[in-house]
């Protein structure tokens, strides 16, 4: 079984990461947690069932442990949800740079240096947006698109997944 703070450290790391869904079960023990949406909070439930073999009519139920509760929780991803379908639609015809690369985004070249595009810049498609670092290299990412940034999807630091949009450019 899992320990309270072993399951508070998975809860951060899933926090932290872009990962949406986790599942973890090993000998009676299930861990499930989910990100629903930006705005909502992880939740993980643990679920042990214990069987007793010497007493087969006391079967006992699975405990339920939420370790984060929210009331508020479904209102928020109602709103979410309708603001998700609001973008989608206005998406539609953005292109999106994306991660090629597991990593962590960086939006400048040092901590002190300003961004290298920031929402309104024009960009070529050879114009360096951001740097995703992976393994201690740091992989300069360009726009491959001429056009105007509209949105930036990541906060500098941020881990992404490959294939995580970064920027959302309207085309030229």
């Amino acid at each position: 079984m899992l320990k309270i703070q072993e399951i508070r450290e998975l809860i951060r790391l899933i926090d932290q990461s872009s990962i949406e869904e986790f599942v973890y079960e090993n000998e009676g023990t299930k861990v499930h947690m989910k990100k629903p949406g930006l705005a909502a909070p992880v939740e993980a439930v643990v679920k042990q069932t214990v069987v007793e073999p010497a007493a087969p009519a006391q079967k006992q139920e699975p405990a339920v442990q939420p370790t984060t509760a929210q009331p508020a929780a479904q209102t928020v991803e109602v709103k979410q949800e309708e603001k998700t379908r609001q973008e989608a639609v206005n998406t539609e015809n953005l292109h999106k740079i994306t991660s090629p690369m597991v990593g962590t985004f960086y939006a400048a070249p040092s901590p002190d240096a300003p961004p290298y595009v920031k929402v309104g810049d024009k960009v070529k498609p050879d114009t360096v947006v951001c740097i995703v670092e992976a393994m201690k290299l740091f992989n300069e990412i360009e726009a491959e698109v001429s056009g105007e940034i509209v949105e930036v999807l990541v906060k500098n630091g941020q881990l992404v997944e490959y294939g995580q949009p970064l920027f959302l450019v309207k085309p030229e």
